[in-house]
This record gives structure tokens, C-alpha cells and sequence, in this order.
């Protein structure tokens, strides 16, 4: 079983912040800042394109009211919300970070060093791919 179905079957502890049938939100052990929370699906699985449509459109209800309280809370100057799916999901279970964000907290991106396509092939190849995809 893993980390997040642990924390969800109560055999792992966990600060939790907000749970319904289908979610559950937790603050991350490692906070890029105070606040950072993970909302994770009940149900296992590692990708976005596997969740069902309703318990994805419930996670972005809840980064909604979470990044709301963010302000409210600590009167941030914005948020980040990241996730990483299939063999770049850490854990093995989707989850979502959201954490407050503050001019200058030294929170960044790092790129990968090399040169990358930037084309309207691109753009293109991607358009005919998504016209292709049913959900």
C-alpha cells in the first residue's frame, strides 16, 4: 500500500485540512512554504488522465477554496499549484501541490539545460494529437 493510501486508510498520520468521499488534503511534510497542502484522490492511481472527470473537476474546487484561504490566511502575493504524473509521480498516487507564494521566497523552476523545438509544427503535431483523444 502506499504512502497516500495509508494516510487515507488512517494507518499513516497526517495534518489533514479538508476530506469528502472522493478527496483528501493534507499538509505537505516538506513545505516549500507554511501552508503547502497535497490533494490527493482516494482512489490510487499515478496519472491525470486516469481520474474520473467528476473527482478531477472536485480537485480543482478545492485548490480553488485552498489558494481563497491562502489569502485569507496569510495574505500571500499569489500560489503555485504543481503536479507530476505516470513514472514522475514520486509517491505512485496523484496528488496536487498547492502552497502560498511571496515575492521573492526563492521558489523556482529549474529547466533542463539544452535547446527545444519552438515551432507551429509543434503546435500543430500537438492540435492533430488532441483532436484525437477521447476521454
Amino acid at each position: 500500500m502506499c504512502e497516500f493510501c495509508k494516510i487515507i486508510n488512517r494507518q499513516q498520520p497526517a495534518y489533514i485540512v479538508y476530506e469528502d468521499e472522493k478527496l483528501i488534503s493534507f499538509l505537505d511534510f516538506e513545505p516549500a512554504n507554511e501552508g503547502h497542502v497535497l490533494v490527493v484522490p482516494k482512489e490510487h492511481t499515478d496519472s491525470v488522465d486516469k481520474i474520473p472527470e467528476d473527482t478531477l473537476i472536485d480537485v480543482m474546487a478545492v485548490l480553488r477554496k485552498i489558494v481563497t484561504i491562502f489569502r485569507k490566511v496569510y495574505g500571500t502575493d499569489g500560489y503555485s499549484i504543481m503536479q507530476n504524473g505516470g513514472n514522475c509521480c514520486d509517491f505512485g498516487h496523484i496528488h496536487f501541490h498547492v502552497f502560498p507564494r511571496y515575492e521573492n521566497d526563492g521558489f523556482g523552476f529549474i529547466y533542463p539545460e539544452g535547446s527545444f523545438e519552438y515551432s507551429g509544427a509543434v503546435a500543430e503535431k500537438l492540435r492533430k494529437g488532441i483532436e484525437d483523444v477521447q476521454l
